[in-house]
Formats: C-alpha cells, structure tokens, sequence
C-alpha cells in the first residue's frame, strides 16, 4: 500500500501517479483552476451540506443588516468578519467529515473526536457570531 498522498512525488522527480494537476501550473493559470477547485467546492457545499447552506441563506440575509447595524467600518466588519467566520468552518468541518468518510465509515474513536472537534469548531464559530450580533445590537438599541 502505498503512503503516498495527490501531489506526491517520487524520489526520481515526477509527479506520482493521481497528483493534483495544479503542480505544473503556474501563475494566473494555476490561480484560474484553484479558483474553479474552491468554486466547486462551494457548489459540493451548497448541494450536500444542508448546515451550510442554513448558514449562507442567514448570512445573505444579515449582510444588509450588518451594514445598517454597524456603527463604523470597524463594527460591521466585526460583524461581516464573523458571519464569514461561521461559513469558513463550516466548510472545514465538511471536508474533515468527507475525509473521515472517505477513510472508513466504520464507528473508530479518532473518527469520532476528529468529527465532534470540527462540530465543536463550528459551535464556537457560531457563539462567536451570536456573540457579536449580540452586542452590537444591544448598542445600537439599549446604549
């Protein structure tokens, strides 16, 4: 069995068998196809992982918002910053998911704690956020 990983290369020089076609890319065309490979991954996320798209359905819906609740550029940032924060970890914790997946669907304890670390990430992720939402609001209506 071989350990070696996409993007491997063997000891004589050339790419191992399978690596990413991205490794003889360079410039605007490498950029060009890793923008297609994270326009895809969006695409997977959206079709196959209902959290994420509950979560980009409420970030589109509070992006207007946080441009009218936000005091100054720092405190919709803050409040951009950490709705973008939720979608970011949420898509870590799919592809930490589909990786475990891929590995072996069968019930394993480092399976378990890598899936309920990166659901506990995305917990602290939306905290975070309520947080923030949290106390600009209050600001904006009780300050």
């Amino acid at each position: 069995m071989s350990s070696a990983h996409p993007g491997a290369r063997r000891a004589d020089g050339p790419p191992a068998p399978g690596a990413t076609a991205l490794k003889g890319r360079t410039g605007l065309d490498r950029v060009l196809h890793a923008a297609g490979h994270s326009l895809r991954g969006l695409r997977d996320a959206w079709r196959g992982e209902a959290a994420f798209r509950q979560e980009l359905v409420l970030a589109a819906i509070a992006l207007p918002l946080a441009v009218w609740l936000g005091r100054g550029w720092v405190e919709t940032a803050l409040l951009l910053g950490s709705l973008v924060l939720v979608l970011i970890v949420e898509l870590l914790n799919s592809a930490i998911e589909a990786t475990v997946d891929r590995v072996s669907m069968d019930l394993h304890e480092l399976s378990r704690r890598a899936k309920d670390m990166g659901s506990a990430a995305v917990l602290l992720a939306l905290l975070l956020c309520g947080g923030v939402w949290g106390t600009a609001l209050w600001q904006r209506f009780a300050g």
